[in-house]
C-alpha cells in the first residue's frame, strides 16, 4: 500500500545581542558520503524598494506581518507563565507565506488571511517579502559597501531552506518562487534516515553560527519535504552602557526576589513614552533597528504582551519623545528551548494540518500523494549586555497633527520587575518590522 506523505514544517532561529558576527552561508554543501545535494537554481533579484511612494500591498503584507506576531506572541506567551519568553513571529510567517505558493485554492485565502494578508494577492505576497528581505537584509547598504571596496556589517541575516526527500520531485515552480522570492534554496535529503536530520541540523548550525545545532532528533520516514527558516541576528548598540556602571541589585520576579545585574543610562535626547499602562523606551542598533523595552506598570509582562497589537505598538512608536531620564535595565539571557507551535498556529486559522483535506497536494511535490503539515518547531537565544544596548540619535514620529507634550521632569524607567521586548528593524513600506518579542521575567 502506496504510503501517506507528510509535509514537516521546522522553523529554526537565533536572536543574538552580543559581539559574535559572522556570515551565513548560502547553500549546504553535498557531503562525502553523497548523503544530500544542493538543487541548483538561478535566483531573480530580490526587489528594491522604490524611492517614492511606498507600495500599497507591500504595506498591507508588511502591516499584517506585526500583526500576526502579536497574535501569535499572546498565543505563546500564554503558556510561559512566569517564565521567561522569547520568539520570532516573523521566522514563523515567512516560511508560511512562502508556503501560500503551495497551498490550494480551497485553503489558500484561509492561510492569507490567517497571515493577515487578505485582500491582497499571492504575486502581491511575494512581492511584499523579496522587498522585505531586501530591506532587512541591507542589500542596498551591501551593494553600495561593494561599490567602494569597503567592508559592509550585516546584523541581520535570514536564511530560508526547503529540505526534500528523494524519491518525489519538488515542483519547480515552488522552488524557483521559493528561491527568487524568499531565498530558499532546495536540498535533496533522505528522511528514512538519520542522513536528513544531520543535513537539518548542520543546515540550521551553519546559519546560527554554531549557536543552533540540534533542531531535530528524528524524521517521520514518510515526510517528503522539511521547510527551514533561521534567523542570526548580531550588532552593538549605538550608545553602549557603561560597564563600570553596572550595578547588582533586586529584581521583583513573579516568582519572588531575586538578585540582577542592572545597567544605567542616564542623560539627555532619550526617546520615551509613557501613558497609564506603560513606559517604553527604543534602544537602538549601530546599523539601524533596535530594541523596544516595555514596561508594564502593573508588573504584568505576560498580561501585556498578551494584549499587545500593532496598533499600540504603533501608538507607542508615533508619540515617544525626545526626554532627559534615567534607564536601569538589567542584564539577560533567555534560552527557549524546543517549542511546538502547531497546536497554536492551528489555533490562530493556519489551515496546513489537516490530514484529510491534505491542502498542499500538488503544490509542493510533482507527485500527487496527499501532503500536509504534521509538525512545526522553533527554537531561539537571545543575550543582552553592555556591549549591546543604547539608543543616541533616533526618530521620533509624532501623531500626526499635533506635537506630543514634553514631560514637566526627567524620567526614570526602572525595569526590576517584569517587561516586555520587541526586536525591529525598518523597511521601506511597512515601518519597523517586528522580528522578535519576549517577556523577561526572571534576568
Amino acid at each position: 500500500m502506496k504510503k501517506t506523505k507528510i509535509l514537516c514544517l521546522v522553523f529554526v532561529f537565533l536572536f543574538l545581542l552580543s559581539l559574535i558576527t559572522g556570515c551565513m552561508g548560502d547553500t549546504v554543501q553535498q557531503e562525502d558520503n553523497g548523503a544530500f545535494r544542493v538543487v541548483e537554481l538561478s535566483a531573480g533579484e530580490l526587489i528594491k524598494p522604490d524611492n517614492g511612494a511606498q507600495n500599497a500591498t507591500a504595506r498591507i503584507a508588511a502591516t499584517g506581518a506585526n500583526d500576526f506576531a502579536f497574535r501569535l506572541s499572546a498565543a505563546l506567551v500564554a503558556n510561559a507563565g512566569t517564565d521567561n519568553f522569547v520568539c520570532s513571529p516573523f521566522s514563523v510567517w515567512l516560511p508560511l507565506a512562502a508556503l501560500v505558493n503551495a497551498t490550494d485554492d480551497q485553503n489558500k485565502p484561509d492561510l492569507m488571511a490567517a497571515l493577515s494578508a487578505a485582500g491582497i494577492s499571492e504575486a502581491d505576497l511575494n512581492n511584499a517579502a523579496s522587498r522585505m528581505l531586501y530591506d532587512l537584509t541591507r542589500q542596498g547598504q551591501q551593494q553600495s559597501a561593494t561599490d567602494q571596496n569597503i567592508p559592509a556589517h550585516d546584523p541581520l541575516k535570514i536564511a530560508n531552506a526547503v529540505f526534500v526527500d528523494n524519491n518525489v520531485t519538488l515542483k519547480k515552480d515552488f522552488a524557483q518562487t521559493f528561491l527568487d522570492y524568499y531565498r530558499g534554496n532546495s536540498i535533496n535529503v533522505d528522511f528514512s534516515s538519520a542522513d536528513a536530520v544531520r543535513a537539518v541540523n548542520q543546515w540550521a548550525s551553519d546559519n546560527t553560527e554554531g549557536l543552533i545545532d540540534n533542531i531535530v532528533n528524528s524524521f517521520d520516514p514518510d515526510t517528503v519535504v522539511a521547510i527551514a527558516n533561521a534567523i542570526y541576528f548580531s550588532d552593538r548598540w549605538s550608545w553602549e552602557f557603561k560597564p563600570e556602571n553596572t550595578k547588582e541589585d533586586i529584581f521583583h520576579s513573579p516568582t519572588g526576589d531575586q538578585t540582577a545585574f542592572f545597567m544605567q543610562r542616564e542623560g539627555d535626547e532619550q526617546v520615551y513614552f509613557e501613558d497609564d499602562r506603560v513606559q517604553a523606551m527604543p534602544l537602538r542598533f549601530k546599523t539601524g533597528g533596535g530594541l523596544y523595552i516595555i514596561l508594564p506598570k502593573d508588573g504584568d509582562a505576560v498580561g501585556l504582551l498578551s494584549s499587545m497589537t500593532s496598533g499600540y505598538f504603533n501608538e507607542i512608536q508615533a508619540n515617544s519623545i525626545i526626554s532627559s531620564g534615567k534607564l536601569l535595565l538589567p542584564r539577560f539571557s533567555i534560552d527557549s528551548g524546543l517549542m511546538d507551535l502547531r497546536s497554536v498556529l492551528v489555533s490562530l486559522g493556519v489551515p496546513l494540518f489537516n490530514a484529510r483535506t491534505a491542502p498542499l497536494t500538488g503544490g509542493l511535490i510533482e507527485e500527487q500523494i496527499p501532503v500536509w503539515v504534521s509538525d512545526v518547531v522553533q527554537k531561539a537565544l537571545i543575550m543582552v549586555d553592555e556591549k549591546g544596548t543604547t539608543a543616541a540619535a533616533v526618530t521620533v514620529i509624532a501623531a500626526p497633527g499635533a506635537a506630543p507634550p514634553q514631560p514637566t521632569e526627567p524620567f526614570e524607567m526602572i525595569c526590576n520587575k517584569p517587561f516586555v521586548f520587541v526586536l525591529y528593524s525598518h523597511t521601506y513600506d511597512g515601518g519597523n518590522q517586528v522580528l522578535f518579542t519576549g517577556v523577561v521575567n526572571k534576568p
